[in-house]
């Protein structure tokens, strides 16, 4: 086989689709990954001999190194090549998933879990990009609802696949499940995907000082919306630094970008409509995806006392509706304007969220099934024509550069959901358990009879109280559940109404070779 490149335009479809599967294997665990540890970090704690607050940068590493290196990954691609990169980080993501199941602490489980991350990181942008140079027209569409179901669907299966894994096997399995795809995606990539050529002269001009701002800024606003929540954010002298430096380096890093003549992220894209909304969706599916993927596993846990594969198995069916919304939409892509397509999806997600707000305490997988139905065909509606309308419009010598871009802020979403969402479940939680409380007297009826049953059944008094106690705590909070179900279905009702502001894309013609 020619090691030369290749005009994607003379390749065969089935070329295409057999290099584009190859790297969306290695999107899919690297995306994975995010979430997959979420549901065994105390089987992981326990392996480990780690407290909470030390295994819970299991995830917060991983999540710090990943959104780093994303918006990276085009200039880093374009140095490389898309070729080698990839093959790079595929091959570095399997050895640093191996070196996580092997860690001996909980010092170098978070190591490997931040190289994990980061050369993971890179892999996610590049699939984006490959999409536009390998396909057009119909095609486009049925590539970008695949990477559109990935980028949702991966993160939804990581609590259902990991609680799988450690209940039938150990926690480091984990990790090691993603040695064959990341051997074989090392392999495939390199033979398959030859589409443009390294660059190193880009090494010369090289933004090191805007990197390093990016870097500093992204690394500690993680770390600030990963523990604000768990310290009471400015309360905390350690999350008040890091939120300060990460203003301060985000406004040099954002003058730096504008003014220098080879930025690493292309925010002049932003003058784009259409990429600055798409951004602004990407960011808003980011929010509601991830916390979502946080909440319910969170509920089944805290309030039903699931174990992790029985959280899997409740949170299943929204991948599965998802998976089966794939077909649908990319039928329905080729025929309608995809701005009412995206409509429909955000719409879904905020009826989701709607359908989630009446949750009791026990709510199971089957009260569950319409929610996560309507999330999962969301989820699919939303994220696959936004990809669409955001990158299609853009011109080849400038995609890869606004792809990390794209992908930053949904992962941002994400990010930032979550924080807010532990923020509100811990202040809500407490304001519902004092308003129930104060209803709780001895004048109350239901009340007296309550104690009176348990305290005869318990031959204790104080028994009785703590499991009054126990039941308000859980009424109170599943009424902040509640809560902040209504917060995520306002915010993606306002998302809804805004679409029609985007332009309608029409695809654009294949971009050569050496442009991508």
């Amino acid at each position: 086989m020619s090691t030369g490149i290749i005009d994607p335009a003379r390749m065969s479809t089935g070329s295409k689709v057999v290099a584009f599967g190859a790297m969306c294997v290695g999107m899919f665990i690297a995306l994975l990954d995010i979430q997959i540890v979420s549901a065994s970090l105390r089987e992981i704690g326990g392996g480990l001999s780690a407290g909470v607050d030390e295994v819970v940068w299991v995830q917060t590493s991983y999540l710090i190194a990943e959104i780093i290196v994303i918006p990276l990954s085009g200039w880093l691609s374009r140095v490389l090549s898309t070729r080698w990169l990839f093959c790079l980080s595929a091959a570095g993501f399997t050895a640093a998933s191996l070196l996580c199941g092997l860690a001996w602490n909980i010092q170098s489980m978070i190591a490997f879990r931040a190289l994990q991350g980061f050369l993971g990181g890179t892999m996610i942008p590049m699939v984006f990009t490959t999409a536009f140079a390998f396909f057009q027209g119909p095609q486009r569409v049925i590539a970008a609802a695949t990477i559109g179901g990935i980028a949702s669907l991966a993160p939804t299966l990581g609590p259902t696949i990991g609680g799988w894994i450690t209940d039938n096997f150990s926690w480091q399995w984990l990790f090691y499940v993603n040695l064959v795809p990341g051997i074989f995606v090392s392999v495939a990539v390199p033979l398959l995907v030859r589409i443009d050529r390294p660059d190193f002269g880009l090494l010369r001009d090289a933004d090191v000082p805007g990197i390093a701002l990016m870097s500093l800024f992204l690394g500690c606003l993680e770390y600030t919306l990963e523990e604000g929540p768990r310290w009471d954010w400015f309360a905390d002298p350690v999350i008040s630094a890091t939120a300060w430096t990460a203003g301060v380096s985000a406004v040099l890093f954002v003058w730096r970008s504008l003014t220098y003549a080879h930025p690493v992220v292309d925010l002049r894209a932003l003058k784009d409509r259409n990429f600055a909304l798409g951004c602004f969706f990407s960011f808003i599916t980011g929010v509601g995806i991830f916390a979502t993927i946080y909440l319910t596993p969170v509920f089944l846990g805290r309030v039903r006392g699931f174990s992790a594969l029985q959280i899997g198995l409740a949170v299943l069916s929204t991948g599965v509706f998802q998976v089966v919304s794939i077909p649908i939409y990319s039928y329905f892509a080729n025929r309608i304007d995809l701005r009412w397509l995206m409509m429909v999806g955000l719409g879904c997600f905020a009826l989701s969220m709607w359908q989630f707000a009446p949750i009791t305490h026990d709510w199971g997988w089957r009260e569950l099934l319409l929610p996560q139905a309507l999330r999962g065909m969301g989820q699919q509606f939303a994220v696959a024509p936004t990809v669409t309308l955001t990158l299609g419009g853009l011109p080849p010598a400038r995609l890869r550069l606004a792809s990390g871009l794209f992908n930053l802020m949904r992962n941002l979403g994400g990010a930032i959901g979550i924080a807010v969402c532990a923020t509100i479940l811990n202040t809500r939680t407490n304001l519902h358990f004092y308003r129930l409380a104060e209803h709780l007297t001895a004048a109350n009826e239901a009340t007296s009879d309550l104690m009176a049953g348990v305290t005869a059944r318990l031959s204790s008094s104080e028994a009785a109280l703590r499991q009054l106690w126990q039941l308000t705590y859980r009424e109170a909070l599943t009424m902040t559940f509640s809560d902040i179900y209504l917060v995520i279905m306002l915010c993606f009702a306002i998302t809804t109404i805004t679409v029609p502001l985007m332009r309608k894309v029409a695809p654009p013609k294949a971009p050569p070779a050496d442009a991508h």
